[in-house]
């Protein structure tokens, strides 16, 4: 038995470390939710945008569409340079630049008269902007501030970008109702405004910066290698990464299940359901506010996808999910009309919790197979084929419906693509030893 004093004293110590802030990490991983989340509402708004725009400037359909996929493949080509740059540039300026890049291409979109500027503007402008700050971005800075918890931070910051492009799509089509799709675009580029100082207060480069190790981590992990001498030696090591990974069989399997992913989420649902929807009588309103249930699910799905990848084979995770995902597209067009039924219900649901569920076993698969130091950049470009993978099937998909006269053979070639993935991440390389332990 100790005496009164050590007791005391131990009680204190319960008291100090109940008093004790959390580790900065936490509101680092705070603010980075908030970046992706925005930045993903931004990028994906041009959904609503579509009609308004059409009807007001009198444009095709063909001239937006051509927007919506440039804005994807610069998106997703945007991500593995800004990876590379990360290391010269830093995390805080690269989140100020896409901001200021997001702010201004949106504010402009409010004066163009011509088809050229919406696809110099959103495609490329936007584009870039959202693409450096994406998926990636979170990543590198969950990789550089956890070692504990990483998978589920991964996984809190993937929900992110997902709820982001879809929970506010019925806000932006509200303003949009009530005060045109300019009005809209003003919206976005405020927030723009809004967020930049909080970025510059609390995001850091790493926790060294900081005077911390990472959260979870030992001095080893807070080492920080050596970064590349310039922005353009940057921009070469990000080529010459993916020229040693390029012909390697891991690179292509996780890129070609991460192209295919693009597909089924950015590619069709993002940019078709609405327009698809209100083929079948459905108002946009109502179409958009699925898509805000799909977010909401995706929330659970992609936090509890973090969770299962710190304990279960990734391979099999992704094998699960690409195969739930194409179900659900096969039984899209059975299901769209006028009104929401209790089965598309479930389906949306489904959509939801398997959205962005991908990412985490992904992520480690891409760390595991090619290294802390390299595996970065490997996601990056395995990020880029998944919004080629969005391009593609969103131009692909507006041709289908172009031909066909409705888009029934887009859904049934998205589930057909989605059940192939599956299939493929089971022939993944098994992750390396430790790579699914909790942390």
């Amino acid at each position: 038995m100790g005496t009164p004093a050590a007791a005391a004293a131990a009680v204190a110590g319960r008291r100090r470390s109940r008093l004790r802030p959390p580790h900065r990490a936490w509101l680092v991983a705070a603010v980075t939710f908030l970046v992706l989340l925005a930045s993903a509402a931004f990028r994906s708004s041009l959904g609503i945008l579509l009609v308004p725009i059409e009807e007001d400037l009198g444009w095709t359909r063909a001239d937006t569409s051509l927007a919506v996929s440039l804005n994807l493949v610069v998106y997703g080509l945007a991500a593995p340079f800004a990876a590379a740059l990360l290391d010269r540039v830093g995390v805080r300026r690269t989140a100020v630049g896409a901001l200021l890049l997001i702010g201004a291409g949106c504010l402009a979109t409010t004066v163009m008269t011509a088809p050229w500027q919406l696809s110099a503007l959103w495609g490329a402008v936007v584009g870039v902007g959202t693409g450096s700050v994406a998926l990636v971005f979170g990543a590198i800075v969950a990789g550089r501030w956890f070692v504990a918890r990483r998978g589920l931070v991964v996984g809190v910051l993937g929900a992110a970008w997902a709820t982001g492009q879809l929970v506010f799509l019925p806000l932006l089509a509200a303003v949009v109702d009530a005060w045109g799709w300019r009005a809209a675009s003003l919206a976005v580029a405020l927030v723009c405004v809004a967020l930049l100082p909080v970025v510059a207060a609390v995001l850091r480069d790493r926790p060294a910066d900081v005077g911390l190790l990472p959260y979870g981590g030992t001095a080893e992990d807070a080492a920080p290698g050596d970064g590349p001498p310039s922005a353009r030696a940057a921009v070469a090591h990000a080529v010459t990464v993916l020229r040693e990974v390029s012909r390697t069989r891991p690179f292509l399997l996780l890129a070609g299940t991460f192209f295919v992913c693009g597909w089924t989420t950015n590619g069709i649902i993002s940019s078709h359901f609405v327009p698809a929807a209100h083929d079948h009588g459905m108002p946009a309103t109502t179409a958009a506010g699925l898509l805000a249930v799909v977010g909401v699910f995706d929330i659970v799905g992609t936090i509890g996808s973090g969770w299962l990848t710190d304990r279960v084979d990734p391979r099999l995770l992704l094998a699960v999910y690409y195969g739930l995902r194409g179900l659900a597209l096969l039984a899209v067009p059975s299901l769209l009309g006028p009104g929401v039924e209790p089965p598309l219900l479930v389906v949306v649901a489904l959509f939801g919790l398997d959205w962005v569920a991908t990412v985490p076993p992904t992520v480690v698969l891409c760390r595991t197979a090619f290294g802390p130091q390299r595996g970065g950049i490997v996601f990056g470009w395995v990020f880029a084929a998944h919004m080629v993978g969005a391009g593609v099937a969103a131009a692909a998909s507006g041709a289908l419906r172009a031909a066909s006269g409705d888009y029934t053979p887009a859904w049934l070639l998205a589930g057909a693509v989605a059940v192939t993935a599956a299939a493929a991440s089971l022939v993944l390389p098994r992750p390396g030893p430790g790579a699914t332990r909790p942390a």
